[in-house]
């Protein structure tokens, strides 16, 4: 129950780290093969030449699908875990295709091991650690209707392009397959328009006039969609908020419950010493924590919700410390209830609410006032070395915070 617990070295943040580098790789690989001609080396043979000429832009593209992957294991969704899962052992399997003598244009035979070997040693090293770290990532996906709504319409005008482009593919010139239906309706749609598919009849120019429109409109509501949420988080860090990104990346944590005079030599000696987030319901004392670089949270101590949010069920301590005793035992209560093993310490105001603070839930009890009245007292009376003590406890402190 002490702050000295090992941090887990496969813990959320190395399990989300190795897909980044695995993401990195495969996108590197891919650009290294991506102009080559063919694939000639032990495994060449075995590999159809269809999957030869896809190899190098295809490996780019899972190495920026894991990307996309990434950003929802930060925020803990089980469909981005089973996403990561999937694109692994593809990626694997890219590096291993790719693993085989490139030959380059002018160049000849070129290897891509340097690159494509620590690709497949990476892919395999991450999927245990992704099935080790399962119960982490079990958060289901929230999107909202609006987003919904988007994600349909998007969808339906690419469906309805690609449909009725192939259907009047006689009447377009360079449109003979489903594969061109779909290039002319998502360039169509995105606005970039190569021009080397046209419409020639009167039907096609109507055509392609409804999936300009329908799929311009698609594209800015999906994009409308998406730009909300990062609004909405410059707001949140405006206002002094973690984001829930952020958040979902804490473990062997401190929750520092409210913001008070006593609170503030606390976030000193915590600062670089371990990770750990305030929750305060003072707007203006989160804005000046945020601006300090220090985690923080614009909620009331003592609910369930911030607490949940702050990852209380992984942190190794709650501190407590404000001027509100009773206010500090409403938070113990609630962080006791949430979490029984975590171990927290509360700093009493007055000294007649020590015990009712243990009562609460508080393992330990300090009472400043109390702590330093005893040792000013001692020193008038004469008792030499009351200072060589609380140097002492200082010293103490300084060796704890070395062995975190």
């Amino acid at each position: 129950m002490g702050m000295d617990r090992p941090r887990n070295w496969l813990g959320a943040r190395t399990t989300i780290l190795l897909p980044v580098l695995v993401a990195v790789l495969s996108f590197v690989t891919g650009v290294v093969n991506i102009s080559a001609v063919s694939i000639s080396g032990p495994l060449g043979d075995l590999i159809p030449r269809s999957i030869q000429r896809t190899a190098g832009f295809t490996g780019a593209l899972t190495g920026f699908t894991l990307l996309v992957s990434v950003v929802g294991l930060r925020r803990r969704l089980r469909i981005a875990w089973y996403a990561t899962i999937v694109l692994l052992p593809v990626a694997a399997v890219q590096g291993l295709v790719q693993n085989s003598a490139v030959t380059l244009p002018f160049v000849g035979p070129v290897p891509s091991s340097a690159v494509s070997i620590p690709l497949v040693v990476l892919s395999l090293i991450s999927l245990p650690a992704m099935l080790l770290n399962r119960r982490r990532f079990d958060r289901p996906i929230d999107l909202s209707t609006a987003q919904l709504a988007a994600g349909a319409a998007l969808l339906g005008s690419l469906m309805y392009g690609t449909a009725g482009s192939y259907a009047l593919r006689d009447d377009f010139t360079n449109l003979s397959t489903a594969t061109d239906a779909f290039y002319y309706t998502l360039v169509t749609a995105s606005t970039v328009g190569y021009g080397d598919v046209t419409p020639q009849s009167q039907q096609a120019k109507l055509f392609g006039m409804s999936v300009v429109v329908l799929g311009t409109a698609s594209f800015a509501i999906a994009l409308g969609s998406l730009l909300g949420p990062a609004i909405e988080k410059r707001l949140s860090e405006a206002l002094g908020n973690m984001t829930d990104a952020q958040l979902d990346l804490l473990e062997n944590h401190v929750l520092v419950l409210g913001h008070g005079d006593l609170t503030e030599p606390i976030i000193e000696e915590l600062t670089g010493a371990i990770d750990f987030v305030v929750i305060t319901p003072d707007t203006e004392t989160a804005t000046r924590l945020q601006q300090q670089d220090i985690a923080v949270l614009t909620a009331d101590p003592s609910d369930e919700e911030p607490m949940q949010r702050a990852g209380i069920e992984d942190a190794v301590a709650v501190v407590a410390a404000t001027n509100d005793d009773a206010q500090d035992a409403l938070a113990i209560l609630t962080a006791q209830t949430l979490n029984p093993e975590v171990n927290i310490v509360a700093a009493a105001t007055d000294r007649e609410n020590i015990e009712k603070l243990r009562r609460a839930g508080a393992d330990t009890v300090i009472s400043p006032a109390v702590l330093g009245g005893h040792l000013i007292v001692q020193s008038a009376l004469g008792r030499e070395g009351m200072e060589n003590i609380a140097d002492h406890l200082l010293d103490v402190n300084d060796e704890d915070d070395a062995d975190i």
